[in-house]
């Protein structure tokens, strides 16, 4: 199992590169989209920017302390949007029937879809995701323990397995359905807004869906309240705050789990 992991792995690097010096061969072309990625993701922040000019908290929850949750989820989201953000065109290759050619391939379909088309350029919303979320970590005012310390590099990994499996399950989907990237992105692009603002603002029972449903909660908003020394609004023991690779293991187990079964479903195109 361990030498088929680094072959896939080094299988995905192949058609990562592969794809990147495609993308340099234009570099200008490359840039202006890099930058264009960084400056429209950053309309988000924008916007929270422009409503903090007219209120002073929100939620419970300072400026600084939103623009944490918004730079953890948003670098989250893009990190694993740039390792397997183009798995949503499943569907269409199923509708186009290229999708027969990657079952044939001595390499596993799943990291030929995960590689293909890499987008060097997702880079700009990672870097944007970056700033904010930089700037939030010096503009706090936290006792920065070692626990602390050790709890961001924690949030962006599992954050980022959360996303990753949030994806994998969305294109699996595409197996019964075709064409359902649509309804993907409600959860992960959708999920990923949700969780860049604090669950103080959502009804209780919506947190409580995002908690035990769809555990988006696990993403930024349990690692940022041991960080931040917040209290949690549904009263849970404060060992969830430390949950986040359960979180990430039980779906990385059920998106596995769809992708193979989807994989067994498939009949290819017509049938």
């Amino acid at each position: 199992m361990v030498d088929a992991a680094r072959s896939d792995l080094r299988a995905y690097a192949v058609l990562a590169w592969m794809w990147i010096r495609v993308s340099l061969t234009y570099r200008t072309s490359f840039a202006i989209m890099t930058i264009g990625q960084f400056l429209i993701t950053g309309l988000d922040f924008v916007a929270i920017l422009v409503m903090f000019s007219n209120v002073d908290s929100l939620g419970g929850f300072s400026l600084a302390e939103i623009a944490f949750l918004y730079g953890g989820s948003a670098l989250c989201l893009g990190c694993a949007d740039l390792v397997l953000g183009n798995i949503e065109r499943l569907g269409q290759r199923i509708r186009m029937g290229t999708f027969d050619v990657m079952l044939v391939r001595p390499v596993s379909a799943y990291i030929q879809m995960c590689a293909d088309q890499f987008a060097l350029r997702r880079l700009g919303r990672i870097t944007q995701a970056g700033v904010v979320f930089a700037w939030a970590i010096v503009a706090l005012d936290i006792d920065w323990t070692w626990a602390r310390v050790a709890m961001i590099p924690y949030l962006v990994v599992f954050g980022t397995v959360i996303f990753l499996a949030l994806f994998t399950i969305g294109a699996a989907v595409q197996f019964w359905t075709s064409d359902a990237s649509e309804l993907a992105n409600a959860f992960t692009y959708g999920g990923s807004t949700l969780a860049e603002y604090p669950m103080t603002i959502y009804p209780l029972e919506a947190v409580k869906a995002l908690t035990f449903v769809l555990p988006l909660t696990f993403v930024n908003w349990y690692p940022s309240l041991f960080i931040l020394d917040k209290p949690d609004p549904l009263g849970l023991p404060s060992a969830v705050q430390f949950a986040a690779p359960v979180a990430a293991a039980v779906l990385s187990l059920a998106a596995a789990t769809c992708w193979r079964a989807g994989i067994r479903r498939y009949r290819s195109t017509g049938s």
